[in-house]
C-alpha cells in the first residue's frame, strides 16, 4: 500500500542496527542532554497544550545535520503521549500520498515530516488548509466534470525538521506556530551524550578518553555516537575492550580523524583554500569543482561545523581560510 512506503514504520533494514541507534535516542527531556533554551519553550508549550486538551501546535526544527532534529520530534510526542507517524519530504511525491498520510492519523497524533524542505511546491500547497483549518481539498475527476471535495481532518500536530529552513515557501513556514533552531553541542555536553552511550552500548570509557572522544565529535551528538562505536570495535580487536586515551588516539589514526575532528575530506577543503586560491576568498561553485564535491555537501555537512570553530570564514566574495586555519595545518601565509 502506498501508505507504507511513505511511512518509515517498519525496520526493512539491518534490524539490530537500527534498534542499536534506536536505543540510544532519549525517548523524554529528562534524558535528552543539551539544547536547553528549546527544552524550556517546548516544555511550557507542550505543559499548557495538554491543559487546554489541545494538540500542540506545529513545529519547525532546523540546523545542521546530527543535532537531534528527529530525536526531539520523537520527545515532544512521547511527552505530548502522542503516536508519531515518520516520514520524508522525498517520500511524498504525490498529493495523493500526502492525504493518504493525512486522513489515516488520529486526533492528537503527530506527523514528522524529514527533509520537509524537499516537498515539491504543489503538496506545500496542500499542507496549507491541512494545517491551518483542519481541512484537506482534494479534486475528484480531470477536466471540466472535475469536482473540489473539502474533508474534514483530525487535530494533529505537524513537526518539520530541515536543514535549510531558508528555501521553505514563505506562506508553509508562516504555519508553524514554534519554529526552533537546534544548535551545536559543547563539548562537555557530547562528552554527557558519550557516558551515556557507553552505558546503554555496554562498554567502558575512561574519563580522559571520553573527554579526547568529544573533542573529536564536531560538537553533534550523531557524530559523537558513531566515533564511539568504532572506537568500540578497534578496543575489542586490538585490546580487551576497555577504551582508555592511547586505545582512543590509535582508533582516531585509523579513521585519519585530528584532535578538532577534521577528516581528510574538511583538510582537503581547506588546503585547497590555502593552496590554490592563496587563502580566499573563492566562491563556493568554484571550491566545490576542485575538490570534486557537490555544493550542498559543502554547504550542509562541511561548512557550519568549520564555521563553528573558527577555521573558514564566509564573505560577499566567497569563503576564506583564517590564520587558525592556517596554524591547524601548519601552513604560513
Amino acid at each position: 500500500m502506498a501508505i507504507d512506503r511513505i511511512l518509515n514504520n517498519k525496520i526493512d533494514e539491518d534490524e539490530q542496527e537500527v534498534e542499536l541507534e534506536n536505543s540510544l535516542r532519549p525517548r523524554d527531556f529528562k534524558n535528552y542532554i543539551g539544547q536547553d533554551r528549546l527544552k524550556k519553550n517546548l516544555k511550557l508549550a507542550i505543559a499548557a497544550a495538554k491543559k487546554r486538551g489541545e494538540p500542540l501546535d506545529h513545529v519547525l526544527l532546523y540546523g545542521p545535520p546530527g543535532l537531534g532534529k528527529t530525536t526531539m520530534a520523537t520527545v515532544i510526542a512521547n511527552e505530548m503521549n502522542a503516536t508519531i507517524r515518520v516520514t520524508s519530504g522525498p517520500a511524498i511525491e504525490r498529493a495523493a500520498d500526502l492525504a493518504s498520510l493525512l486522513t489515516n492519523l488520529q486526533d492528537g497524533d503527530v506527523l514528522f515530516i524529514d527533509e520537509i524542505h524537499r516537498l515539491h511546491r504543489s503538496i506545500e500547497e496542500v499542507l496549507y488548509s491541512a494545517m491551518e483549518d483542519f481541512k484537506l481539498d482534494i479534486m475528484i475527476g480531470k477536466g471540466p466534470s472535475a469536482k473540489s471535495l473539502r474533508l474534514d481532518l483530525p487535530k494533529f500536530t505537524i513537526i518539520g525538521a530541515t536543514t535549510r529552513t531558508g528555501t521553505l515557501a514563505a506562506p508553509l513556514r508562516d504555519r508553524f506556530g514554534m519554529i526552533h533552531r537546534l544548535e551545536f553541542y559543547n563539548e562537555d555536553e557530547i562528552k554527557k551524550i558519550i557516558d551515556r552511550a557507553a552505558k546503554i552500548l555496554g562498554v567502558m570509557i575512561n574519563e580522559e578518553a571520553a573527554r579526547s572522544l568529544s573533542q573529536r565529535a564536531r560538537l553533534t551528538p550523531r557524530i559523537a555516537n558513531r566515533l564511539l562505536k568504532r572506537v568500540r570495535d578497534y578496543a575489542e580487536v586490538h585490546g580487551d575492550g576497555h577504551i582508555d586515551k592511547d586505545i582512543n588516539v590509535k582508533a582516531m589514526e585509523l579513521l585519519d580523524i585530528d584532535e578538532l575532528g577534521l577528516e581528510p575530506a574538511d583538510r582537503l577543503l581547506l588546503n585547497t583554500i590555502i593552496d590554490n586560491y592563496k587563502g580566499g576568498p573563492v566562491g563556493v561553485d568554484s571550491l566545490a569543482a576542485s575538490i570534486a564535491e557537490e555544493r550542498a555537501t559543502i554547504e550542509d555537512f562541511y561548512e557550519p561545523y568549520l564555521l563553528q570553530i573558527g577555521l573558514l570564514s564566509r564573505t560577499s566574495r566567497g569563503r576564506e581560510a583564517t590564520q587558525k586555519a592556517y596554524k591547524h595545518l601548519n601552513k604560513t601565509r
